[in-house]
């Protein structure tokens, strides 16, 4: 359940489909949310979600003490060039006793603070918040969102586990209760639902749009001779066909909008590289897209929960989830550890290209971002999902103050960290799954 604020001067509110969705902001808004002559006000805000499985080595990850002086750990020193644009949050909590699901609940309740329905077949969650962001953000873009991830699902499909659907463990977006919305792992399937087959080349590009153009045009004029046999259910049923082309329609419209824009070069993605190579492709075409503009919302599963991954790179030899149920041998646990900063040390790599990657304002793609870093499980040995780690990077359009580590009250939510960055990135919002308020991310160092 989300329950948006109704507070806020001059603001309209869409209902329907169980949820409330305040409309994006106009400029006949402006005067109520900040001050006309303000360009961050106007600057594309975007939100991200890097996700990393099987929990992380508390030691490795969590600061002492709160505040501005906490000392960064072997994790959080890979991103220490951008420390006054870190956020790290301690003590919030991904489900309740009862509702404690392990690796399945630890990714599923992750976006949703939903418990799963433990079932192989009716699967169950709750809509993640990174497709709220995305119904709102995905008005102006040409996709609403990305859903990115590393392993293949197709090939884990079958990986159920304790009773749960591997439906839970393979994505970390839900588009309804009932649709978890699948991960693509391949870098050129992903760079083709950026720019098309056409790539960045505008006249390939336009000429696709042309195409497409042309057989929807052909669809409309079809449509017009074939109602006049249908009944009223049929004709029911193609209007219900009809809101879909005319989804597609409206995606062309805008994609159309930016076929004169100067893309970055980038050749069409090849086949699946080793994985060192893969995180950094995929990393890269997240920057592009944010760039470009084509979506403001992505969420990347960096692996699975589950991952047997075996991390070669770093000289192991043994699976990245065996490694996380050390039982306290000290071998195993540093290995399980050096993953988690091999993790860090590539979404470090990401957040420099986001830094040096200018927006339209001369600011940079980080200074007008959210870009969330963590895990649904904060001891990955014992399938705790308390305490999980979450680090936020970036600036918010200036609405984001980093520089701290901030404990919250032992229990707090972790939906309540969703509730305060829906917020600040401009969708009033009073509640979301079973956050108990708002995260203040304004609390003093």
């Amino acid at each position: 359940m989300i329950i948006f604020k109704k507070a806020l001067p001059r603001r309209t509110f869409l209902r329907g489909m169980g949820i409330s969705i305040a409309l994006p902001m106009l400029d006949a808004m402006l005067p109520a949310l900040a001050q006309p002559n303000d360009p961050a006000a106007k600057m594309p805000l975007r939100i991200g979600y890097s996700y990393v499985p099987n929990g992380i080595i508390g030691e490795r990850w969590r600061p002492e003490v709160a505040g501005s002086n906490y000392i960064m750990t072997d994790v959080l020193k890979q991103w220490e060039a951008y420390r006054d644009q870190l956020l790290v949050i301690s003590n919030l909590d991904n489900g309740e006793l009862e509702s404690v699901s392990g690796h399945s609940g630890g990714s599923s309740m992750y976006l949703t603070g939903t418990k799963p329905n433990k079932s192989l077949s009716e699967i169950r969650c709750g809509i993640s918040v990174d497709q709220v962001f995305a119904r709102e953000f995905g008005k102006v873009t040409p996709l609403s969102s990305l859903q990115i991830c590393i392993e293949n699902a197709a090939e884990l499909a079958g990986q159920s586990n304790a009773g749960y659907s591997s439906a839970y463990t393979n994505t970390i977006s839900w588009g309804s209760p009932t649709t978890p919305l699948p991960m693509e792992h391949r870098p050129r399937e992903i760079f083709e639902r950026l720019f098309g087959a056409g790539g960045t080349d505008p006249k390939v590009r336009q000429n696709q749009i042309q195409r497409e153009k042309s057989i929807l045009d052909f669809v409309r004029d079809e449509v017009v001779e074939v109602r006049k046999t249908l009944g009223s259910d049929d004709n029911q049923k193609l209007g219900q066909y009809l809101d879909a082309v005319r989804e597609v329609e409206f995606r062309v419209q805008k994609a159309e909008a930016k076929t004169d824009m100067a893309l970055p070069e980038m050749p069409r993605p090849i086949g699946i590289p080793p994985l060192e190579d893969h995180l950094r492709l995929m990393y890269d075409l997240m920057v592009l897209a944010f760039q470009t503009d084509m979506t403001r919302v992505f969420t990347f599963m960096v692996a699975r929960e589950y991952s047997e991954l075996v991390y070669t790179q770093l000289g192991h030899l043994d699976p990245h989830h065996p490694l996380t149920h050390h039982r306290g041998d000290a071998n195993r646990k540093r290995q399980a550890g050096e993953i988690d900063v091999y993790h860090a040390k590539m979404f470090g790599e990401f957040i420099a290209k986001m830094k040096a990657t200018k927006d339209s304002d001369g600011s940079s793609l980080l200074d007008n971002s959210i870009i969330i870093f963590g895990s649904g499980m904060g001891n990955g040995d014992i399938h705790s999902q308390w305490n999980v780690p979450v680090a936020l990077l970036g600036g918010a359009g200036g609405k984001l103050k980093g520089g701290r580590h901030i404990m919250a009250k032992p229990g707090t939510p972790l939906c309540n960290l969703h509730v305060a960055v829906l917020n600040k990135l401009g969708l009033p919002t009073e509640h979301f799954g079973r956050a108990s308020g708002e995260l203040n991310l304004d609390a003093p160092a």
